[in-house]
């Protein structure tokens, strides 16, 4: 491999003058660091990545810790921050938290010296639990959360504002018996869907508590949730699933046993991950813009890496919009 001597030597400059110029310090002179740059592209060199970050005191790295990597919701958030990302040269390093306090607060430690920021999403978690592990040295975005004192910049999806939004599209489409299958009780993104839900219904009707089976936004939680309902002999006009994936499955296992999603009973589902598109018939659900999540953060991680401070006008919460498709466009009431 060419190493930055021979560079030095072709461009005649010093060691240290080559290092600066390759490494964009503004000390170099234009013509010397264009002399320096031929040199480099002359030789085919390519620079050893450790050394640099050792040299400029950074690794051009941003961690990103999220609840889980599975399935197309933190796929979306991931495509979204390397769309950003990769654009401004930037690599990423990806964690898993699992849900668990102790693994998110190891998997934080895990990333400090090997990254310029951190992108972190604990919606299963208090954000409080891990600010212990976060360094202050280390710029921090949170997704999908935000501290009390609102010390760390955030980006965030209306949750509750979308539950109302798809709540009251089922109610207008002639839906009364209406059942949620919520996400874990301990995320925060499931108790606001599950409160907009209960609280239109409150308006609507004003009678008794609405109808919630619990889930935790995982597939099996679709087709228990449908088992249930079906067993239970209940007229139910519409079920709001708290995430697309409990929706689809739901679907999935009543068109099994017979009944047909958006024909005898209208099926909303929260998130807009692509294969809702792809279902038969199309999922109904709240597009909250997942790939714009995972942007707007990376974009505040960059301003952040410069220099910038943020304060609270910087923080983005994302108001959602209701995909309308064939899941709710059929239903005899």
């Amino acid at each position: 491999m060419v190493t930055i001597r021979e560079v030095a030597k072709e461009a005649g400059v010093s060691v240290a003058t080559a290092s600066r110029a390759l490494n964009g310090l503004a000390i170099v002179t234009r013509s010397t660091r264009e002399k320096i740059e031929a040199a480099a592209a002359k030789l085919n060199y390519v620079p050893h990545s450790g050394a640099r970050s050792l040299t400029r005191q950074r690794t051009d790295t941003i961690g990103v810790i999220l609840p889980d990597l599975f399935g197309e919701f933190f796929s979306e958030i991931i495509r979204g921050i390397d769309l950003v990302s990769h654009g401004a040269g930037k690599t990423l390093l990806l964690g898993n938290m699992h849900g668990s306090a102790e693994e998110a607060e190891n998997a934080v430690r895990a990333m400090r010296g090997r990254v310029d920021g951190l992108l972190v999403m604990p919606p299963n978690l208090r954000v409080e639990t891990i600010c212990g592990a976060l360094n202050e040295a280390i710029p921090t975005v949170l997704l999908n959360a935000e501290t009390k004192d609102g010390s760390i910049p955030f980006v965030t999806v209306d949750n509750y504002a979308g539950a109302r939004l798809v709540t009251e599209h089922l109610v207008e489409r002639g839906a009364r018996n209406i059942v949620h299958i919520s996400g874990p009780r301990a995320n925060f993104d499931a108790r606001e869907r599950q409160k907009g839900f209960c609280d239109v219904l409150r308006e609507r009707f004003g009678e008794g508590e609405p109808r919630v089976i619990p889930g935790d936004f995982r597939e099996g939680a679709g087709r228990k949730a449908a088992r249930l309902l079906l067993d239970s002999k209940e007229k139910i006009d519409a079920v709001f699933a708290g995430n697309d994936m409990m929706a689809i499955d739901l679907m999935s296992e009543l068109r099994d046993c017979g009944v047909i999603a958006g024909r005898d009973i209208m099926v909303a589902g929260f998130d807009d991950i692509p294969l809702a598109r792809y279902v038969t018939p199309q999922l109904t659900t709240v597009h909250s813009d997942i790939t714009r999540l995972g942007s707007a953060a990376a974009m505040m991680m960059l301003r952040m890496m410069r220099g910038e401070k943020l304060g609270p006008g910087d923080n983005l919460v994302i108001e959602p919009t209701l995909a309308i498709r064939g899941s709710t466009a059929e239903f005899r009431n």
